[in-house]
């Protein structure tokens, strides 16, 4: 019998985050601080709104753009927060999570033999959603000294006159890193001028510390060159209910309307009646989880000082990215003989790309006391090494 799998598919790797959660599993008394996922429970409203949309019998398909409610308010949010205009009708679509929308826009954007440029580390699908699309990704390596943040001039070294799109996530999983305006403003110069079309990811952009956001597509002339994406995951803590959203020119928006048609027909409509309550309501859940993660990112920046970790300060996400290249061990190895000795889940950051190499990526989704616990742990380990 023939092999039926397309070699995309057989050229993608596995990924070491479902590794290391696998092994997780498996040990008792383990303390994980691997999975990006908010710790607190989705907020009783948003909660009590999706249940009163079953109760009703608010089971049907939505139109695939999503409920024009939704859209709405979605529309309404972008403007009060981030000053972002943006057409509930034509220029908004809502997704299953961000991770669909990362997936439909590169499917629509580029084809085979176009050149993706993706800043490393960051999240781990935009790379296999690049190869998935018949795309050629080209990764910019992002440096410690620079505080992990994209440079124009080292963007400008990797275009080449086959690139098209640039992925840029703001703020950056995993390293935290958040580009000032200064450097989103040369980006864009850089961008406009060599016609890139840029997504820019922003699922964390409500936890962004000690720096003023800015957005790329708040500069008027980037409009048509840029989709907006962001959800509900890490704002609301609503991980399980698959929801997020994209903006973009209308003639974005309908070329990936039609993949997202085909593929899914639309997003869960309990969550969508769910998210109306969010945006509506839940800026003080914003505010709350954002200080309690802000509480936890100073913790643990404190305790890796007296522990000698060298860690830049990230202004945003809930993760840390410290450096141990000082301890003689790769970050696979650091990690899997952390997990195994101290019974502690970090992930390695070259689960992130090669650039990742030497690095962990610690979350802070997680209460004091377990945080408290894994750091004592760890400090048992690095003693030892």
């Amino acid at each position: 019998m023939r092999d039926f799998i397309t070699n995309r598919v057989k050229n993608i790797k596995p990924s070491i985050l479902l590794e290391f959660f696998e092994l997780a599993q498996s040990i008792d008394d383990c303390i994980s601080l691997g999975v990006g996922e908010p710790d607190f429970d989705t907020p009783w409203h948003i909660r009590e709104d999706g249940i009163y949309a079953l109760e009703k019998g608010n089971t049907f398909y939505t139109v695939s753009s999503g409920l024009v409610e939704l859209r709405k308010e979605i529309s309404n949010f972008l403007y009060r927060k981030y000053n972002l205009n943006y057409d509930y009708k034509n220029e908004i679509m809502v997704t299953v999570g961000g991770s669909e929308a990362i997936d439909v826009a590169l499917r629509a954007l580029v084809d085979v033999g176009d050149e993706v440029i993706i800043p490393e580390p960051s999240y781990i699908a935009y790379e296999p959603c690049t190869r998935l699309s018949g795309a050629t990704p080209v990764f910019v390596s992002l440096k410690e000294e620079d505080e992990f943040r994209l440079k124009a001039s080292d963007l400008e070294r990797a275009i080449t006159p086959n690139s098209k799109v640039l992925i840029l996530p703001f703020p950056n999983n995993p390293t935290g890193a958040v580009l000032t305006k200064e450097d989103i403003i040369e980006i864009a110069e850089v961008c406009k001028r060599h016609d890139l079309f840029v997504i820019t990811d922003e699922l964390y952009s409500e936890l962004i510390y000690d720096i003023d956001y800015f957005s790329i597509a708040n500069i008027s002339d980037m409009k048509e060159r840029v989709l907006y994406i962001n959800g509900f995951s890490k704002t609301y803590s609503m991980t399980g209910w698959r929801l997020g959203y994209c903006c973009g020119p209308k003639y974005i928006i309908d070329a990936m309307m039609v993949i997202h048609q085909n593929a899914v027909m639309c997003a869960p409509t309990t969550s969508q009646f769910a998210a109306i309550s969010a945006l509506k309501n839940g800026d003080k859940d914003i505010q709350m989880m954002k200080e309690e993660y802000n509480q936890r990112r100073l913790f643990l920046l404190d305790y890796f000082k007296n522990l000698g970790i060298d860690c830049f300060c990230p202004k945003g996400c809930f993760y840390v990215f410290p450096n141990i290249k000082k301890f003689g061990l790769s970050s696979l190895e650091f990690s899997k003989r952390l997990l195994k000795e101290e019974k502690v889940v970090v992930i390695p950051g070259t689960a992130f790309g090669t650039s990742g190499e030497g690095y962990l990526r610690i979350s802070y989704a997680y209460s004091i006391n377990d945080l408290k616990r894994a750091l004592e742990r760890l400090e048992r380990f690095i003693k030892k090494l």
